[in-house]
């Protein structure tokens, strides 16, 4: 972990009609690996394909089809093991979780339960002005996805669609160390920006290419601490696994119900069921899905299709020295390279896109300056036209000019907006926009000087105003810059004007 000092945050404490409760969450992160073949075969993992027609015949469960296993896939594994700061198990396997399903056709999924490619790991989140959790990663392991039932297309028969059947995915487990709804969804959005700085998960939530299970339990105040000294779940509540969820704001909204409602159960001298649940948007609730299924449910046994997974040590310091910088790595050296605040490092490095176009404005300037002209001008105009970075219609390099005109004062922070309203919206090159337009900061001192006597001898009664009230001057200093059309030196403005009024 980076040296970063930092608080940790106070739990999410609810208030039942007896008494204070506090919340105890763990996550188990679906996470599709970034391959253009299935775990297993080799499939295309193309999203949106028609139905059925990503399938090889061992995704299908055909007879005598064998599953060979991806070597990327692995790779991308290890990548987000160590991404992770976690442990690289040299030797895993692979098993046989075993559960009927119309859309698993063989009856079984391939996971890892008992020996997992990624042990041990950790993932600081940040959670603004100082405060941050440190969340525990338990394992990660490889297993395939199953595919997909559909029951809207027809009011009496139901469909199933095999393209995502075999498709890799990370499950990533966390300990039980995130303690409110806030954390829960910064949590995941953190994990995302690693994922997707790393090319191991694009992270895309809408499509099902990340989503959550989500373990929720109540406990006492006092109790969660007891419960760190020991490592006995015994301290802490039954918890309740809500399935699928794909939404930060969602995962917000269902562990404030799923706390509310254990809470209810618990006072009322009831006693709260594991189970699997799932959350309904559309009412706000929780429902039950299913009991918790434990391991001896999905009978567990080694694949015996597939032997131990064996990976070199050399392997894995290989893909670590090709780590590409990570996002709390790239947060730290903005702060320092560039002397932004912490916030506004942090919304440059959330995602890589944003980042990298940060780095080319600020290359050689003004990085306080680069950082305040891509934040609020140029992220304010693409939110507003609904575009994102990568489809910026202003490239870096004309935006770097921009703060060039800015920081050599040939051009004022106003005009700045206009020219980069003319840019925005044409291919024009800002310093012959600067030029054509005549927006040239006026810089000479005589003609200012000028200006500004002009504005003085034209009203002597707001001049005695501003020597009374020296707040006034600003007054001047507005009827100085409209005189000159914007284009007058605002500092050297500032300077004659409080000499002229002897202020």
């Amino acid at each position: 972990m980076l040296d970063l000092t930092y608080e940790t945050p106070k739990p999410k404490v609810i208030a039942g009609a007896k008494h204070d409760w506090e919340l105890v969450i763990g996550m188990e992160v679906h996470a599709q690996v970034s391959s253009k073949a299935k775990l297993f075969s080799a499939a295309s993992t193309q999203f949106g394909a028609e139905p059925n027609s990503n399938v090889a015949f061992v995704d299908a469960a055909m007879p005598g089809m064998l599953p060979v296993i991806n070597e990327f896939c692995v790779e991308q594994a290890v990548r987000t093991g160590l991404g992770l700061k976690a442990e690289i198990n040299l030797v895993s396997a692979f098993d046989r979780k075993n559960y009927f399903y119309p859309d698993l056709p063989q009856g079984y999924q391939i996971s890892q339960l008992y020996h997992p490619i990624v042990g041990e790991g950790e993932v600081l989140v940040d959670m603004g002005n100082g405060i941050a959790r440190l969340v525990r990663i338990e394992r990660i392991h490889l297993e395939q996805d199953a595919g997909k039932s559909i029951h809207d297309m027809d009011p009496n028969m139901s469909f199933v669609d095999l393209n995502r059947t075999g498709v890799a995915l990370m499950e990533i487990v966390s300990r039980p160390d995130i303690r409110g709804p806030e954390e829960a969804a910064a949590y995941i959005t953190k994990l995302r920006q690693i994922l997707r700085y790393l090319g191991t998960c694009d992270g895309n939530m809408q499509n099902g290419n990340l989503r959550a299970d989500v373990n929720v339990s109540i406990c006492r105040p006092g109790q969660y601490e007891k419960y760190q000294e020991t490592q006995d779940f015994s301290h802490l509540g039954t918890r309740c696994e809500i399935k699928n969820m794909n939404s930060m704001r969602f995962i917000q909204a269902a562990i404030e119900y799923e706390a509310r409602r254990q809470i209810a159960i618990v006072e009322a001298g009831g006693s709260v069921d594991q189970e699997t649940r799932l959350y309904d948007p559309d009412k706000n609730e929780t429902r039950s899905m299913r009991s918790k299924e434990e391991a001896h449910d999905y009978r567990y046994f080694p694949d015996p299709d597939l032997l131990p997974l064996e990976i070199e040590q050399a392997w894995v310091d290989d893909i670590a020295n090709n780590l590409p910088e990570l996002p709390d790595q790239k947060k730290a050296r903005f702060i320092n390279d560039f002397g932004l605040a912490d916030y506004d490092a942090s919304v440059l490095t959330a995602d890589l896109e944003s980042a990298g176009y940060f780095e080319k404005v600020a290359q050689g300037g003004d990085g306080k300056l680069a950082a305040n002209w891509v934040i609020n001008e140029l992220f304010g105009r693409l939110k507003k036209d609904g575009h994102d970075i990568t489809t910026s219609p202003i490239a870096p390099e004309r935006l770097a000019k921009i703060v060039a005109l800015i920081s050599k004062g040939d051009i004022s922070g106003k005009i700045a907006k206009d020219v980069f309203d003319i840019a925005y919206t044409s291919d024009r090159d800002p310093e012959e926009i600067v030029e054509t337009e005549g927006l040239k900061q006026v810089t000479d001192t005589g003609a200012i000087e000028a200006a500004v006597d002009e504005v003085i001898a034209a009203n002597p009664a707001q001049v005695e105003k501003a020597k009374a009230n020296p707040k006034l001057a600003g007054w001047f200093v507005g009827q100085v810059m409209k005189a000159t059309g914007g284009k007058a030196n605002p500092k050297a403005v500032n300077d004659l004007v409080s000499a002229k009024l002897g202020l």
